[in-house]
């Protein structure tokens, strides 16, 4: 059994490769992660004082996570409109509109003020009512971020008010699911790789 970096009555936090600790965790309901969109993405480019560095294992969208959680659970998977392709399709797109659109190509590409969400019911899924698939909420901005790619707690707990049971995030990052959870009054387990990221 992995031990725990952080335990109260709400959420639990493990420091370490979420590959390493998903097998040893306790039971759970529902997945809502954010994981490395395999972009090798920096953020704040232009904003020299606020640029954070790059995410941990952002080579890659972890396809893997498909195979070791889905079908058992429920699960809400932050990912770009082009990994779709790649994934198991979803029964339902989620989209959170940011307010504001973000750099990009500014050459080739329409300005993104959106980021999508895939969801997947799971065998046992039932909504306590029946949500929207849109989510407006601003963004954190520049010089409040802690993660490169921080979401803030209004973009999560739409997601979670509209099921039950106790939520995992094996991508913690500063832990925004979490906090969302526990402000709900639910229970959550965080996985994060990087000890300064579990620090906060």
């Amino acid at each position: 059994m992995v031990k725990p970096y952080y335990k109260d009555e709400a959420v639990t936090i493990y420091h370490g490769d979420c590959r390493e600790v998903l097998p040893s965790l306790p039971s759970y309901e529902l997945v809502v992660t954010d994981p490395p969109y395999g972009i090798s993405y920096v953020s704040a480019r232009r904003t020299r004082p606020f640029r954070k560095g790059k995410v941990h294992g952002d080579e890659a969208f972890p396809l893997w996570l498909f195979e070791v959680l889905y079908p058992a659970v429920a699960m809400f998977v932050w990912c770009r409109w082009d990994v779709l392709y790649d994934l198991p399709k979803p029964t339902s797109f989620i989209v959170w509109d940011k307010g504001n659109h973000s750099m990009g190509d500014l050459h080739h590409e329409y300005g993104r003020q959106w980021e999508g969400c895939a969801f997947y019911p799971g065998p046992k899924h039932s909504f306590i009512r029946r949500p929207s698939d849109v989510i407006v909420a601003s963004r954190v901005p520049p010089q409040q971020l802690r993660h490169p790619t921080e979401k803030p707690v209004a973009a999560i707990a739409p997601l979670l008010v509209a099921h039950e049971g106790q939520v995992l995030d094996p991508f913690m990052g500063s832990g925004t699911t979490l906090r969302a959870a526990k402000d709900l009054g639910r229970k959550a387990i965080g996985i994060e790789i990087e000890e300064r990221y579990c620090e906060i």
